[in-house]
């Protein structure tokens, strides 16, 4: 079964390179990248599956032997994330084959977007199934190249002025990350993740503390974490609707996963752990305050986005299996449903020709469809139980508990506030744009119609319908996001087994080298 890991990678390289040379023929393209990604969310699943049954599984490509050789490793983390980003991914490409249906080339030029969608896939692919350090460099270098064409796509000024500090600020993170690499070459002679997790031990504790802070730093870039999370809200509110949902839900998490591996295989131990508490503290706040002040749903959401980046670093901070299991559950719930919103928040702004909230009004009434799509999620990442989102939070809160010290009691607080704070800003932008009365719509100082044909407060100059295709994918990521809650327990369960794997470096170590290192 490990044979198939090279896959996962390779297929989505074939795909674009294949849907390129079917530039003049988007269905045929459309049809590559559906198929492609259905086919590794399949392999996924079998990963997954199997890795779960007999351990998890490492491939060495090439011939070469690890350490000298590039080598996949495949645990049940990394393959329950492959499973929901491949779903993810699958989801967001259907809602843009309905808009590019609807809309033709003006959001999504389809000649280049299907290509660059399948290359972004691969990279999020290889970056979780990475075994070096250098792979893990290539996967973000993927990332940010495909990135960039897909943020600024549409070439609106707007967007190339968004795609310009997203593309600085990703390659300040990638000279840092480079530098460490080099620099951790330098000193044990590897880039392995297996073998450093033993090297690294042994240099000076100076030295262990610069390479640890520069990993650290160049991952938390690509997490927002704060306070170097200031470029993620002004980036992707500009890209189309599917564009910032996949980076909404997935970029952000690989920069997660970094740290998590980071944390408890190449820097085990724990030295920096009160760091990552009171940057994750800080990061929960300062997000949620800057959603609440925000009177654009996009901006919201990215707010939100940033703020609950600190949950996971909650868990990753606090060490131990049930921190780590409970934080792994939390990645996969909110890679779902902060997608889920993004894609809703898509389906208002065809409808209502706007994301602004002070100029929408009365949706409930014209689009209840929509109403109820964006209200479920909304829930959910509120922590509003049952949804994923409480059971989430729950978790991370118990595992606090545990913890008892008075960092993570002080996270806790922290943690039951920002969740609130949280349902207050989703629930004031639910009842503006939904519940609201297009009449009781104020005028601002670029007041828009009062009324719409549909009955909402809107721009009815930038009004789009809104197709089945669009709506039904938005629906299936709802089911998903409910299918959290009503298969949480063994979802737990597959968690708790991820958490313990990689609570220390032992496990990853023996899968990469079932003889002793030398």
């Amino acid at each position: 079964m490990g044979a198939l890991t090279p896959l996962v990678v390779l297929l989505p390289l074939l795909g674009a390179a294949a849907a390129l040379t079917q530039a003049r023929h988007p269905r045929i393209q459309m049809l590559i990248a559906v198929g492609v990604l259905s086919t590794v969310l399949v392999l996924g699943i079998a990963l997954l599956v199997a890795v779960d049954a007999n351990g998890a599984t490492a491939v060495e490509l090439g011939g070469w032997d690890a350490p000298f050789g590039i080598v996949l490793v495949v645990d049940r983390l990394a393959a329950l994330l492959l499973v929901v980003s491949a779903a993810v991914l699958l989801a967001v490409l259907v809602f843009s084959v309905g808009q590019g249906l609807a809309d033709g080339d003006r959001e999504t030029p389809v000649s280049i977007y299907y290509p660059t969608y399948l290359i972004l896939a691969a990279g999020v692919f290889n970056a979780f199934v990475a075994g070096d350090l250098f792979n893990l460099y290539v996967s973000f270098e993927i990332l940010l190249v495909a990135s960039f064409v897909l943020i600024t796509v549409g070439g609106t000024e707007l967007r190339i002025r968004a795609g310009t500090v997203y593309i600085v600020v990703s390659v300040v993170s990638s000279v840092i990350f480079l530098a460490a690499i080099g620099l951790i070459y330098g000193a044990t002679g590897t880039v392995n993740i297996a073998q450093l997790s033993v090297r690294l031990s042994e240099l000076p504790p100076d030295i262990q503390l610069i390479l640890h802070v520069m990993l650290l730093v160049a991952f938390g870039i690509k997490a927002a974490v704060f306070p170097l999370s200031f470029w993620l809200p002004d980036s992707y509110p500009t890209a189309p609707a599917p564009v910032t949902a996949v980076f909404a839900g997935l970029l952000t998490k690989v920069g997660v996963y970094a740290i998590m591996r980071t944390e408890m295989i190449i820097f085990p131990g724990g030295a920096l752990n009160t760091v990552i508490l009171i940057v994750a503290a800080l990061t929960m706040i300062v997000g949620i305050l800057g959603a609440v002040a925000q009177s654009d749903i996009k901006r919201l959401l990215s707010f939100t986005l940033v703020s609950h980046i600190g949950y996971m670093l909650f868990g990753i901070g606090i060490g131990t299996a049930a921190g780590l299991s409970a934080a792994t559950y939390y990645i996969v719930h909110h890679i779902t449903v902060q997608t889920t919103l993004f894609l809703a928040t898509g389906l208002v702004e065809r409808h209502g020709g706007t994301t602004g909230i002070n100029r929408l009004g009365g949706m409930l009434k014209s689009s209840p469809m929509i109403a109820v799509l964006f209200f479920i999620p909304m829930l959910s990442l509120g922590g509003i139980p049952p949804f994923s989102g409480f059971l989430g939070k729950l978790a991370l809160f118990e595992a606090g508990a545990q913890d008892g010290s008075v960092l993570s009691w002080i996270l806790i607080g922290s943690g039951a506030l920002v969740s609130l704070l949280t349902l207050y800003a989703l629930a004031r932008a639910w009842s503006m744009t939904f519940w609201r009365h297009a009449d009781e719509v104020a005028s601002y100082e670029n007041p828009l119609p009062a009324h719409s044909p549909m009955g909402v407060a809107t721009d009815v100059s930038t009004v789009r319908s809104t197709p089945r295709i669009m709506v039904s994918a938005t629906a299936a990521m709802v089911a998903v996001s409910v299918a959290l809650t009503l298969f949480a327990a063994p979802l737990f369960d597959l968690s708790s087994r991820a958490g313990d794997n990689i609570t220390g470096p032992g496990y990853y170590i023996t899968t990469v080298f079932p003889g002793a290192l030398k």
